[in-house]
């Protein structure tokens, strides 16, 4: 866990305290007193409210938290509701309900094994074709061959795995994934798909996982997720479900999939099955011919950005993470949070540790077309603004999803890559891809 920054302070005059105070001794400030937390709202409302989209849906049940009125305007990208528990103090220590989502990491991450996107060089030995599979050979001597646990048996080098580096087309819809140039694995996973309404409208939909790496197999958490999500989404929208309860049920049902993981391989489930169990933050966004749903739990977003880039962008989620808290209780800028060593804490994942599940959703009805973007924080680490992310879309993403996703990769790699990235790109609205899903 990050070292504290600074001891903490009265939110009123700002005097140290100690942990442990119930009142500030330099101006009798009651320490226990913090802002009511926010309404789970999403950060701007776009054009008008989300009604009478053409299609005759089932009147949604209120799930839980869910956003299911018309947004308030609030500014674009004001980080931060919290996930309904107390925002933390400054220098209080993370309690249950807040874990780090990453452990510390050195400067510099040795790779297990070379880049294989980086070029071999001229004087790289092409194998021997006699030799058998070349798929087996080394990456890294180029002369080795690979045993059955991934390591070359020549050099000793790790190889890379199927995982590091994902693409995948479905219909409008297209996402990216990659390892990043610090972290030795993938611990993000995504599902795309497409499908009909029952009017058929087209609909195109996009999960995006983040493993928490501080828990165990992080890597199949959001595998887990990402596939129960997906495959939720895909089997309720043909039979008419209202997407924004499509999209709840779906969160739940990736919850259900990673607190599945908790157990496994467990010696004795009844002392400690839920002990750092496997954890993963979730985003997802559903689009269709006249509205773009979004749900999520964590620190992962989802971004909106017009055709026409003279209208404003905006970021349609806010993260549960303890520098969202600290700035919606007021305690803190956003600078000053995002600047903290703490501000990657996340209030909200899923996982068998996790308090109870509470997804947030909610719908938009845009007045022009554009493309969402739903991506990990390894992406908008270097883009954190809805105006950032503007920047680096390419302005023909909405006819080359795939491309467009490619290029944001290569932005957070060319940032420095400290973390794995992954992105979908999902045209607004969905256009027509024929009968069936994917």
């Amino acid at each position: 866990m990050p070292q504290q920054a600074a001891p903490p302070k009265c939110p009123s005059c700002a005097e140290p305290v100690e942990p442990g105070d119930h009142f500030c001794g330099a101006c009798g400030h009651d320490l226990s007193v913090v802002a009511a937390p926010q309404q789970d709202h999403p950060t701007l409302a776009m054009a008008s409210p989300v009604q009478g989209d053409g299609v005759d849906w089932p009147a949604p049940e209120p799930p839980g938290s869910d956003s299911t009125s018309p947004a308030p305007h609030l500014p674009a990208d004001l980080p931060g509701t919290d996930s309904g528990g107390k925002p933390l103090q400054p220098g209080e220590p993370a309690a249950p309900g807040v874990r780090f989502d990453r452990p510390a990491e050195p400067d510099e991450y040795p790779l297990q094994a070379p880049d294989p996107r980086a070029a071999a060089g001229p004087a790289a030995a092409a194998p021997d074709p006699a030799a058998g599979d070349p798929a087996q050979v080394c990456v890294a001597c180029r002369a080795g061959r690979v045993d059955s646990d991934g390591y070359c048996e020549n050099c000793g080098h790790a190889q890379p795995r199927e995982r590091d580096h994902m693409e995948r087309e479905s219909g409008p819809v297209a996402a990216v994934s990659d390892r990043g140039l610090r972290h030795h694995r993938n611990e993000d996973a995504f599902a795309v798909g497409h499908t009909t309404l029952p009017d058929g409208t087209p609909a195109a939909l996009a999960v995006v996982c983040d493993g928490v790496s501080s828990a165990t197999r992080p890597d199949d958490a959001s595998l887990a997720a990402s596939r129960a999500a997906g495959d939720a989404l895909l089997a309720a929208l043909p039979r008419g479900t209202h997407p924004q309860q499509a999209m709840h049920e779906a969160i739940v049902a990736a919850g259900q999939a990673v607190d599945a993981l908790a157990g496994e391989g467990a010696a004795d489930r009844e002392h400690a099955p839920h002990q750092n169990a496997p954890a993963c933050t979730i985003v997802g966004a559903v689009v269709t011919d006249g509205l773009l749903v979004v749900g999520w739990v964590g620190d992962s977003r989802v971004y909106w950005v017009p055709a026409d880039r003279g209208a404003p962008p905006a970021r349609l989620t806010e993260d549960d993470s303890w520098a969202a808290q600290m700035v919606a209780a007021g305690l803190m800028s956003e600078a000053e949070a995002y600047a903290d060593e703490r501000a990657h804490a996340i209030t909200g994942w899923l996982g068998a540790d996790a308090y109870e599940l509470e997804p947030h959703t909610a719908s938009f009805k845009p007045d022009r077309p554009g493309v969402v973007v739903v991506c990990t924080d390894g992406l908008w680490n270097y883009a954190e603004t809805a105006e950032e992310m503007s920047e680096i879309v390419p302005p023909d993403a909405t006819e080359r999803p795939l491309h467009s996703a490619r290029v944001l990769v290569g932005h957070a790699l060319d940032g420095g890559g400290h973390d794995n990235v992954t992105v979908a790109v999902l045209p607004f609205p969905a256009p027509s891809q024929g009968a069936g899903s994917a």
